[in-house]
């Protein structure tokens, strides 16, 4: 188990563990904006089926105020995760205009 810790730790820094050089912390922040855009992929799911349900819950009891409650949550995480989306190709198309290496 420690043989994979070090492995997945040398692939992010190397041999040489100085995160203040460029490209390894361009290495790291590629990774962590990978693994939030797919937490956040995870999210929205988890929170549309709970919204689903709540929608369903409350259309067989005949609760318009728990049917709201399922709209408004999905409605939600839809929003949330196009801001998370959209921000990533805001900064991805900064990067191809200005030709700098941002991500």
């Amino acid at each position: 188990m420690n043989k994979l810790a070090v492995d997945i730790g040398q692939q992010f820094v190397g041999n040489n563990p100085n995160l203040t050089d460029p490209n390894n912390i361009n290495k790291i922040t590629k990774s962590l904006i990978g693994g939030s855009l797919s937490l956040a992929g995870v999210l929205l799911l988890f929170i549309l089926i709970l919204g689903g349900i709540g929608m369903i819950r409350g259309a067989g009891n005949n609760d318009p105020k728990m049917v709201e409650q399922g709209k408004k949550a999905a409605t939600s995480a839809l929003i949330g995760f196009i801001v998370v989306f959209t921000s990533f190709w805001i900064v991805k198309l900064i990067e191809q205009i200005t030709g700098l290496v941002l991500l």
